[in-house]
């Protein structure tokens, strides 16, 4: 495994970063025994104990422990060829950022530490966030687009109407939210009338109803569905399965997700930043 020492604005590598390494999939990660070195523990049993009240912390705040916390042994040189083995445990930035904020605040490099992964873990959040929004986008396109595949399957069934259409979406719905309609759902997420449901969904939810879309579409025009009622009924079951396999994977179930920011947001500020960027290339030729 791999150091990576990144420098800071000021041109000098941050103790923190010096420690970090990577592991073969590019994933980074940090020591304990390094961190503890780093942060004046001369004991590392002193140590130990700040790392199961990190845990803790980890558990409390609703996250898994195993994700950002790996003890592991490993064996280490001690000189004149001899080894032995030690205790260790492979920390993620969150955890060191768990761990520092219960170290001992009377050393100076524990609040240099603090700053540090607070700015950095706020930085990743950031990036996490930007690249949920990207999935979201993605997947609003590609619901919209399957949804006239849908529609056009559902039509070759017998759904004319928009009445019917509408009827016809709905069972999709109530399969997939355990018989919740359209304004059910709208009405749970406590959404305004003019909002719509798949515009305020986050990727997993987005995800779940992009399946649904896809397996309906496929199922009717497999079976070769005739008939209003068939082709209801047929979406109904086809979202109760998707229901069911998210439940069998304990997964949350959809009508519980929390509401996004709209998805039209986010594609009004990107056309706005795209603008931004072209504008000086277009006051240039002309």
């Amino acid at each position: 495994m791999t150091k990576e020492i990144v420098k800071t604005t000021g041109g000098h590598a941050s103790p923190f970063e010096r420690i970090r390494k990577v592991n073969k999939v590019g994933n980074e990660y940090w020591e304990s025994r390094d961190l503890a070195e780093v942060l004046g523990y001369t004991q590392y049993r002193n140590f130990e104990a700040v790392i199961e009240k990190a845990k803790l912390s980890c558990f409390n705040s609703g996250h898994r422990i195993e994700d950002h916390f790996a003890d592991v042994s490993k064996m280490v040189g001690i000189g004149s060829g001899a080894t032995r083995e030690i205790n260790v445990t492979f920390l993620s930035r969150y955890a060191c950022y768990l761990v520092i904020q219960n170290a001992d605040p009377k050393k100076e490099i524990v609040a240099h530490g603090q700053t540090y992964f607070a700015i950095q873990t706020r930085r990743q959040e950031l990036a996490d966030e930007r690249i949920d929004e990207e999935r979201r986008v993605l997947l609003r396109g590609e619901i919209r687009r399957h949804n006239i595949q849908l529609a056009d399957a559902a039509k070759d069934a017998g759904v004319i109407e928009p009445i019917d259409y509408a009827i016809f979406q709905n069972h999709g719905y109530m399969g997939l939210y355990g018989g919740l309609k359209q304004e059910d759902i709208h009405r749970r997420k406590g959404l305004k009338k003019s909002q719509k449901i798949l515009d305020h969904m986050g990727s997993t939810e987005l995800a779940a109803n992009l399946f649904r879309a896809t397996q309906a579409e496929e199922k009717m025009r497999r079976d070769k569905v005739k008939g209003k009622d068939a082709a209801n009924l047929t979406h109904r079951k086809v979202g109760a399965k998707v229901r069911q396999t998210i439940r069998e994977l304990g997964g949350t179930m959809p009508e519980e997700l929390p509401v996004a920011e709209s998805i039209k947001k986010i594609e009004t500020e990107r056309r706005k930043q795209l603008g931004k960027a072209k504008a000086p290339a277009t006051q240039k030729g002309e």
